[in-house]
């Protein structure tokens, strides 16, 4: 049940004038079951034998009375205190107030009687739903968005001409008058008073009233028209824009004329949380976001993650260094009224929010601690307050107009909240907020086609600050508009093909803060520091004086959303000048401070791995497996269809083989395939039935293919890799949760499944070096993923993987360790899933087994040390060493090309 349907049960209930069945009304809107209820009120399982009580057990302990209110909930209070097993809530009422208390967080409730309806969330805990749960999502925000929702889906059904332009100003109009009347910018309740007054209930001169209202708020009182109605005089100058444009007409409903009025009289305003409310709004006029209503905002504890390093941390550091000196704190306030903001890809303006009320509040803090020293000194000397901080600060881009209208009011709502907490603390220190304040600029269009110079122009020592989250999209999922937008910014169509959509507003950052004092913090799909991406696009964001400030390692992106997807993402900050000042890179919830950070989020020098198509260091090739193309149900036999068919004709095991891919390897299930090499072999088994109905589909699905080459040959798979050798097997996807890729051997009879990997003939101590940390650090570093899985790729992991010269000695050494893990593979059984187990996993880590992790590490260490005699602390010292190998082979390939 949506949070307005709970609501308003809740009002019809307590406006009926017999009370007598009350609570068995109320139980029956949350997730009481009907038979409780009405066992309840037959009186089965009340266990409370006295008149006006109701005791159901675990529940709730009610009581009507026509006493003192408060010493009857005392009393009730005495006897559920006596009692072992206690019921969730006491609830005592006289129909006038109500008295309630949650048990288990100790809550308590006292309310008008009328009321109840607008705290329906204090006993949820019925519904399964705890108040911790619940404060994540503000329940004033929840009440806001779902009424517009009705509200608007009303106004469009009854307007089927209006432009949605006309519908959303007026949605937002609407929404900030109604805001006003609960927050002392307007009078108490004077426009849902006015409206409910002046209009009729039928709806039909609504229109009229909103049309006046609208016109004369962007009308200063002194220049109105002598002829406007008296009923406006106490509605005050507005300004701001907000209702600069002439309001559309519209038909208004009695549904829709008791919508506003509902949503003037039964909504809390004043607790409204604007860097939540704006993306609600805006999936209100979504249809394809209204399933995840209020589910779409960024929560602040990860807006806090991109502003905090990027200069809130710095400015908090700095008041605190300046507290007591007046002249110091005089500085830092002067600054933060200087420093402008811009979210390229601002939504609802989540990020510029809540940056603006970090920016007030350290304001207040500043002002705060100014007076104390003023006082300390007992000068007499009185502080005058100055604004700072406003609005004219923050810029942003968004190419959907709603969103646009939703920032400004979302702006304007933290602002007034801000000018109540100025007002509450600083003596004498008060902000009006009407006339409302323009921001710097809410530009509406696509923020990769603007020239970002024009909305926010900065000199070289300007401080300015870009960030936020912009859209990510896969290159598979870009559309060919977006497509072109990429070409455009990077100015190549060529290199944007496999670059994610965010990768073009790090080329803008890069190309806007370059050689000067602004800097840049974006969110985005780790994708973008992994595999080929980092070439094709860090190539071009690093430039002469472009680098990277901070970083946050991949995590798990959540916005408080009850459906959240599971995105998997990284934070970059740059910044537009060379710094000597130690960089930080930030990996769950540690961080360490390192002089360097690459295109990979590591520590070291700022190399960029290119794919290769031949191995660097070594002489072996790792090649992709082969590929069927074969249709559903072609080349590819399950092990009980394999067993029916040798059994039916032995002679097959010629040619159907086993089919090793990942999945298969890692969990020791078998697959096989029908391998014909050659039309000679194909002669030979081309009548048996299974194998020419195999065939048949292999045809036919061949046939519909563009690509008319295979037709010829439908016995044989598309990409043959095979070398009938023997081969080191490297499943191409693996969990990221595990320590170790799981490796191992093949025989010369299996084939192994694209897009996986094969190493024929390889020796037994170069397993030994690709299960390693080392060759796991390249990997993490330089390797693709898919969230967090391993994507392990030949052209980026294999063949650019640096590898030293290696003794006899240490060769053997290795092959003894790997032999070892093998043999303890074998003894331990179970498949490798199993043994590598998930250590790493955030929910149900499984432990890898101990004797298999031990033998591990005793290879890891060996094969350390044939990189360095001392070994290493940790991956990031690996991967140092990897980078400055791999820079000084590359730079020898240069020199002799």
């Amino acid at each position: 049940m949506a949070i307005t349907e709970i609501e308003d049960k809740i009002s019809e209930i307590i406006i009926k004038k017999d009370h007598d069945n009350f609570i068995y009304d109320f139980l029956g809107v949350y997730d009481i079951p009907k038979a409780t209820i009405t066992k309840l009120k037959k009186g089965i399982n009340n266990l409370s034998d006295i008149a006006g009580e109701v005791y159901l057990k675990n529940k709730l302990y009610y009581k009507q009375t026509d006493k003192d209110l408060m010493q009857s909930f005392t009393d009730v209070k005495a006897k559920v205190d006596e009692l072992g097993t206690k019921p969730r809530y006491i609830f005592v009422t006289n129909f006038k107030e109500v008295l309630a208390y949650d048990i288990k967080t100790d809550d308590t409730l006292s309310i008008p009687f009328e009321r109840l309806p607008q705290k329906f969330e204090f006993f949820l805990a019925w519904n399964g739903i705890e108040k911790a749960d619940f404060d994540k999502e503000n329940p004033a925000d929840i009440r806001a968005a779902e009424r517009f929702a009705k509200l608007y889906d009303v106004i469009v059904k009854d307007n089927p001409s209006a432009t949605r332009k006309g519908l959303n100003l007026f949605l937002i109009r609407v929404l900030f008058c109604l805001f006003a009347e609960d927050t002392d910018i307007f009078e108490k309740n004077l426009f849902t008073t006015r409206l409910k007054e002046l209009t009729k209930i039928d709806g039909s001169d609504l229109d009229d009233f909103i049309g006046q209202l609208f016109s004369v708020l962007d009308v200063k009182k002194e220049d109105r028209p002598e002829d406007t109605p008296s009923w406006l005089a106490d509605f005050p100058y507005v300004d701001g824009d907000l209702f600069k444009d002439p309001h559309e007409s519209l038909k208004f409903t009695a549904k829709s004329r008791k919508l506003i009025i509902d949503a003037g009289e039964k909504l809390e305003w004043d607790q409204i949380n604007p860097d939540i409310l704006g993306s609600m709004l805006q999936a209100v006029a979504s249809e394809d976001s209204r399933s995840h209503l209020g589910m779409h905002y960024t929560s602040v504890p990860n807006i806090m993650k991109v502003i905090k390093p990027l200069f809130l941390g710095d400015l908090r550091n700095e008041f605190e260094k300046s507290k007591g000196n007046y002249k110091k704190l005089q500085h830092i306030y002067d600054r933060i009224g200087k420093i402008k903001f811009m979210d390229p890809a601002c939504g609802s303006g989540n990020f510029l929010i809540v940056t603006y009320k970090q920016l007030r509040q350290l304001e207040i803090d500043i002002l705060k601690e100014q007076n104390r020293i003023l006082a300390e000194e007992g000068s007499g000397k009185a502080m005058m307050y100055l604004p700072s901080v406003t609005l004219d600060q923050f810029y942003g881009i968004e190419i959907d107009d709603f969103a646009c209208d939703t920032t400004r009011l979302s702006l304007w709502i933290a602002e007034h909240q801000m000018n109540i907490k100025l007002r509450d603390e600083i003596n004498n220190a008060v902000r009006p907020t009407l006339p409302l304040q323009h921001a710097g600029a809410i530009v509406c269009g696509n923020a990769l086609r603007l020239d970002w110079e024009k909305i926010l122009p900065h000199k070289k020592d300007d401080e300015v600050y870009l960030f936020g989250n912009p859209p990510y999209l896969g290159s598979r999922n870009q559309n060919d508009s977006q497509k072109e937008d990429l070409a455009l910014v990077f100015n190549d169509n060529t290199v944007v093909k496999k670059l994610d959509y965010v990768s073009g507003w790090f080329i803008c950052a890069s190309n806007y803060i370059s050689n000067t004092n602004a800097q840049s913090a974006f969110v985005s799909t780790n994708s973008i520091v992994q595999g080929e991406q980092v070439q094709r696009l860090w190539s071009r964001v690093l430039k002469e004086n472009v680098n990277i400030k901070f970083a946050y390692t991949s995590f798990l992106w959540s916005n408080n959303a009850k459906s959240n997807a599971n995105v998997y993402v990284i934070i970059v900050g740059l910044s537009g000048i060379k710094e000597k000042t130690e960089k930080i890179i930030f990996t769950g919830n540690s961080f360490r401070t390192v002089k360097f950070i690459n295109a990979y989020l590591t520590d070291g020098p700022n190399v960029i791995i290119k794919p290769s198509s031949k191995p660097l260091f070594l002489k072996y090739l790792a090649l992709r497996g082969s590929s069927p193309t074969d249709g559903k149900g072609g080349f590819i036999l399950s092990k009980s269809e394999y067993k029916n068919e040798v059994n039916r004709n032995p002679n097959l095991k010629e040619i159907i083989c086993p089919y090793v891919n990942g999945k298969n390897y890692i969990n020791n299930t078998m697959e096989y395939c029908i391998w014909i090499p050659t039309k000679q072999i194909f002669d030979k088994f081309k009548d048996d039935i299974f194998i020419k109905d195999r065939i048949q589909k292999v045809e036919i699905a061949r046939s519909k293919r563009k690509d008319k080459s295979l037709i010829h040959i439908p016995y044989k798979f598309q990409v043959v890799q095979n070398r009938d050798l023997p081969a080191l097997f490297i499943p191409q996807a693996s969990s990221g949760n595990r320590d170790y890729i799981p490796m191992g051997y093949i025989s010369s009879k299996s084939i192994i499944a694209a897009p996986n990997f094969g190493i024929y003939n390889a020796p037994i101590y170069l397993l030994g070096i690709l299960m390693s940390k080392m060759h796991m650090s390249w990997i993490k570093a330089v390797g693709g993923k898919l969230k967090t899985d391993f994507r392990y790729s030949n052209r980026l992991c294999f063949n650019t993987f640096p590898v030293p010269t290696l003794s006899t000695r240490r060769k053997k050494e290795i092959e003894q360790l790997v032999l070892n893990i093998l043999d303890i593979r074998e003894e331990e059984g179970g498949t490798l899933a199993e043994l590598y187990g998930s250590p790493l996993a955030e929910k149900n880590p499984k432990p890898m087994n101990a004797r298999l992790l031990k033998a591990h590490q005793e290879l890891d260490q060996v094969v350390d040390r044939a990189y360095k005699p001392n070994g290493f602390r940790d991956d990031n010292e690996r991967l140092a060493l990897l980078l400055d190998m791999y820079s000084k082979k590359s730079k020898e390939n240069e020199s002799t090309n």
